[in-house]
């Protein structure tokens, strides 16, 4: 199909009015153009929200951000538990304090070598399957309490 510029030879609009032969020349412009001004009263209609702030945002030192380790990296990690006397072999078994060294959820990430017992905070369903999760002692106070006679 031709175009319509091949028509109206000498004529300067070649029937598209004035503006309308630009881009986005008849709808005011393109997108979101004029919501502040001449597209106003359909920014009230359809998007009333368009302008200004919404939701909240939690302050960040009020945020948890939990620090994750994967079980195919325990066997990585083995040096910094021994460095920090969080780790102990019985035979084949080795059980890991993962607490001590700042780590708070255990995920189900890689392969595991070995038998590992785990100390830790919270862990996925698939972590618990590859090693058993063991729940952290509670640290005997220093006084006991006296109980009343």
């Amino acid at each position: 199909m031709p175009s319509r510029t091949r028509k109206f030879r000498g004529h300067r609009t070649h029937g598209r009015g004035i503006k309308a032969g630009r881009g986005a020349g008849k709808q005011g412009g393109r997108g979101n153009a004029g919501l502040h001004k001449y597209k106003f009263k359909s920014m009230l209609i359809y998007a009333p929200d368009h302008f200004g702030r919404h939701g909240f945002k939690r302050p960040p030192e009020i945020v948890a951000h939990p620090k994750s380790l994967n079980v195919g990296e325990l066997h990585g990690i083995v040096p910094l538990l021994e460095a920090a006397k969080a780790i102990s072999r019985s035979g084949a078994s080795i059980t890991a304090d993962l607490s001590a060294i700042g780590v708070d959820r255990l995920l189900g990430g890689g392969a595991v070598e070995g038998t590992w017992k785990v100390f830790v905070a919270h862990a996925t369903k698939h972590a618990r399957e590859k090693v058993e999760v063991l729940e952290k002692a509670p640290v005997p106070d220093a006084a006991p309490a006296a109980s009343p006679a």
